[in-house]
Order: C-alpha cells, then sequence, then structure tokens
C-alpha cells in the first residue's frame, strides 16, 4: 500500500470493522429473540417477517455505509466488465470437485471438534423453508450469493485491490469471507470458496460473475442435501474412496488452469493492438 496516500476504504482493518458491524446488528436482534423462543416455546426467530425486515435492513445499511466510506461511484465498487462466459464450466467442475475431498476433510474435522447437536439443527434450519425446495433455492442460491458477494467481492474486495498486492486481497477477503459464516466446521468450504471468487473477482472485474459462481456453489450443496440418495447412486460415488479423491483431485486442478488460460485468453483480448 502506497503509505504516501489516503487507502482507499476498506484496509483490512476497516474490512473487520465492516463484518464485526454486520454481525452485530444481526446478533442484537437475534440473540434476544433466541432467548425469549428457547424459554417460552415460540417461534419468532424464524418469523419470515422478521427474517425479511432485518436481513434487507441490515444489508442496506451496510451497503449504504460502506458506498458513503468508499466515495466512489457504484460502477466502480460494484465492477460489470465484460468476460468469457465460459469460464463458468471450469468454476462449476472446480466446485463440484472440490465438495468431494473438502467432504473428507469436514469428517476429519468433526472426529477432532464434533459438533453440538444444536449446530445441525441449525443448519438443518438453513434449508428448511415453508415453501418447501422454491423457498430454499431463493434463499440459498440467489439472496445469499448477491448478499455476500456485494459486501464481500464488492466492497471489501474493492479496497483490498487498492490498498494491497492481488494475492493478499485474495487470501484476507476469503479469510473474512469464512470467518463470516462463524462455522469452524464449514470454514475449509468457505475458505475455498472464497478464495475462488476473489480470483474470479481479479480476472474478471464483474460482480455479477463472482454472484453466479456463488451461485453455483450454493445449488450444489443444495441439491445434494435434497437429493443425496439419487446423487449417490452415480457411478463415480460407487468408486473406492481413494479413487474418488483422486479424480477430484484431477478435475479440480484442471478446473483451475482451464480458469487461468481463459482469463489469460481474455486479457490478451482486451489489450490495445500496437
Amino acid at each position: 500500500m502506497n503509505s504516501t496516500q489516503r487507502p482507499y476504504f476498506p484496509t483490512i482493518l476497516g474490512a473487520a470493522h465492516l463484518v464485526i458491524l454486520y454481525i452485530f446488528i444481526q446478533t442484537v436482534v437475534d440473540f434476544p429473540l433466541a432467548i425469549w423462543d428457547y424459554y417460552h416455546g415460540t417461534e419468532y426467530l424464524s418469523n419470515p417477517i422478521k427474517k425479511i425486515a432485518l436481513s434487507l435492513g441490515s444489508i442496506l445499511f451496510i451497503l449504504y455505509f460502506a458506498y458513503r466510506k468508499a466515495q466512489t461511484k457504484l460502477g466502480i465498487l460494484f465492477p460489470i466488465k465484460r468476460f468469457n462466459l465460459l469460464i463458468f464450466i471450469p468454476v462449476l467442475t472446480f466446485l463440484a470437485a472440490a465438495h468431494v475431498f473438502l467432504g473428507e476433510i469436514n469428517k476429519k474435522i468433526d472426529q477432532v471438534f464434533p459438533p453440538p447437536p444444536w449446530f445441525w439443527e441449525l443448519f438443518e434450519r438453513i434449508f428448511e423453508n415453508d415453501y418447501g425446495f422454491l423457498g430454499a433455492f431463493l434463499k440459498v442460491a440467489i439472496v445469499a450469493p448477491i448478499v455476500e458477494e456485494l459486501i464481500f467481492r464488492g466492497v471489501i474486495m474493492h479496497g483490498f485491490m487498492r490498498n494491497y498486492p492481488k494475492i493478499i486481497a485474495i487470501l484476507v477477503s476469503a479469510l473474512f469471507f469464512a470467518l463470516f459464516h462463524l462455522n469452524p466446521w464449514q470454514f475449509p468450504a468457505t475458505f475455498l470458496l472464497g478464495l475462488l471468487l476473489g480470483w474470479v473477482m481479479v480476472i474478471t472485474r464483474n460482480i455479477l460473475a463472482c454472484i453466479i459462481g456463488h451461485s453455483i456453489n450454493n445449488i450444489l450443496v443444495l441439491l445434494s442435501i435434497e437429493y443425496w440418495d439419487e446423487i449417490s447412486q452415480f457411478s463415480f460415488f460407487l468408486l473406492e474412496k481413494e479413487e474418488q479423491l483422486m479424480v477430484s483431485y484431477l478435475v479440480a486442478g484442471l478446473s483451475l488452469v482451464l480458469i487461468g488460460l481463459l482469463a489469460t485468453v481474455a486479457r490478451k483480448q482486451t489489450q490495445p493492438t500496437t
């Protein structure tokens, strides 16, 4: 970061304040409701009107706060530059492969640090909805990617890419993204997703690409939960575990190479000719 000029918003410290502020807004409402529900047998915490009002209100406040602090145009804070749509093919294959070896990592974490029963209850509630699969899809595959990408690959990466080397911007934004979920058992998956989406932002400079990539990941998770009995019958999942891991590592590696190649080709096409 150039010490002779005022740093762009947010710096690492500013991003930490932003994430803590967002979590605080959520907690200051959710925690009292959770206590009330626990002792009175009510369900105010899961009330859909409360969820919508709190989520929308806190998101708009955080984005407006960040916009005022950044002192820049929306098109710069949330860039939408042209990019190669083919990038979503290797993004999909990487995420599908990553889910296989991340599953093994999560199993080892669970053995050392088993999650308590209340954690699984909270996790299952994420995918529960009065409107069934469609409601879960809306919440997990549309709302969450838009909200989280506007904050992490939009606001936070805006400052990071201008204040720090790109690799630092990607690593630290991914760390904040993983910590933001307040879920140690989900940390490897969210950190890896944050790394991928940070890279996507660097090479595409398009917030929509990050939102779509995030949505692809969440759709894969949702489908694996809703239709695991059917998915587990695919020939790939009938292989020995070592063979599954070998294939997943190979596919993930090739996918990253393809993403890099597509980014290189796109960069050359946009360079002015002499």
